[in-house]
């Protein structure tokens, strides 16, 4: 599966820029990164409400990628070292 880099096209130029300067600081891929995070067991959730706002089904996410709420990202803050929300 190939992910998109961004929504704002602006005629092709947005995700060449944005690829360019990802490539100019020696950023991965974010399918890379994402893989990557997986295989090293980073816990990957997609928040369920937002899924439903966008119309997005578990079957459109990566493997690996779990599907949970405001609760299970509560309960994972509370056990985890580090927690990002996106």
């Amino acid at each position: 599966m190939k992910l998109g880099t961004s929504k704002m096209n602006f005629a092709g130029i947005g995700p060449r820029l944005f690829r360019y300067m990802m490539g100019k600081k020696n950023v991965e891929s974010l399918s890379t990164l994402i893989e990557m995070s997986l295989e090293m067991g980073i816990k990957i959730v997609a928040c369920q409400m937002s899924m439903d706002v966008m119309g997005i089904k578990k079957e459109d996410l990566l493997d690996g990628i779990e599907v949970g709420g405001a609760a299970t990202f509560l309960n994972d803050s509370f056990r985890s070292n580090t927690t990002l929300f996106i």
